[in-house]
């Protein structure tokens, strides 16, 4: 493993050198983060205290919020920061810890995206079974498992960018540290490294993405002989979970799933998926979904009645 490399640290060219345009940068990812923060948070505590919220697609959903806000911590705050300075460098160990956290929540959120379409599949297509299939242990198993997969995928981009030489140029025309920019930086042939690369993240995003879909268009297609009443609940919640899998997969498979060449909207693509999906998933689980809605209802409510207490 090569690890004495002549850089020592990055510059981050971030999305644009204009002042005027770094403070829009700036105001952008704060709103944006802070309501990723507020609504991520508030359905994880939402499932934590509602007996209501017991079924195993919650206990999914809290793991989902649970990425996207550690997913979106791996980026925003940096770049927050980054948007105020002139000059933005990040260290070489700094940078790497970035490629782990990113690929590691990234990664989860997909697993966890997988869980939940297995568990809508058994919740429709197999309901007199579907407590004894998704039972809590079968749930913590599936979701351990999916936290160390996720461990094994970010270690791999690791492996990947600990190889790599940097012993000229250290300028990331980004605002994070991913394998991509790295890859333009190194100063060796990077064929072989980008194959590996296309073939563990890009496989991962496309081949999830193609199940996922096979997946829910089994369920849709299920849902003939269910009632009306059923079938508008079922719709509803496939629906949600649809329209989170096409914004999370589509720009993934774009960024990683092409050989080592970039574009200039590459950058503004990022910004779709590492600050807005984030920011998305809660708002398309909680408007789309009732027990939700209530049990955040009733979480205001007595919250407000212990406030008016004291």
């Amino acid at each position: 493993m090569q690890l004495n490399n002549n850089v020592t640290e990055f510059i981050l060219l971030g999305l644009t050198q204009d002042p005027f345009r770094k403070k829009i940068v700036f105001v952008t990812f704060l709103l944006f983060y802070l309501g990723t923060l507020l609504g991520n948070l508030l359905i994880i505590t939402t499932i934590k205290t509602s007996r209501a919220l017991g079924s195993p697609m919650y206990f999914f959903l809290f793991h989902l919020s649970l990425s996207d806000t550690c997913f979106s911590t791996s980026i925003a705050p940096r770049t927050i920061v980054d948007a105020l300075l002139k000059k933005t460098t990040i260290s070489f160990s700094e940078c790497i810890i970035q490629v782990f956290s990113l690929h590691f929540f990234g990664c989860l959120e997909i697993f966890i995206l997988i869980l939940m379409a297995v568990d809508r599949y058994v919740a429709i297509c197999k309901p007199l079974h579907y407590m004894t299939i998704m039972s809590r242990r079968v749930c913590s198993v599936l979701v351990a498992v999916a936290w160390v997969g996720s461990c094994v995928h970010s270690l791999v981009q690791i492996f990947l960018a600990l190889r790599l030489p940097f012993c000229g140029p250290n300028e990331i025309d980004h605002y994070f540290c991913d394998l991509e920019p790295l890859l333009k930086l190194a100063c060796t042939d990077t064929y072989v490294t980008n194959l590996l690369l296309v073939s563990n993240s890009g496989a991962i995003c496309t081949v999830s993405f193609i199940m996922l879909m096979f997946s829910y268009i089994i369920i849709l297609h299920s849902l003939r002989n269910h009632s009306a009443e059923g079938r508008r609940k079922a719709l509803s919640t496939c629906i949600s979970h649809i329209v989170v899998v096409i914004l999370f997969f589509v720009p993934c498979i774009f960024i990683y799933t092409r050989p080592a060449t970039t574009f200039p909207m590459d950058k503004m693509i990022a910004v779709f998926y590492t600050i807005g999906t984030p920011l998305l998933n809660p708002l398309i689980y909680t408007l789309r979904n009732a027990e939700v809605k209530n049990a955040m209802r009733k979480l205001w409510s007595k919250k407000l009645v212990s406030d008016d207490q004291f």
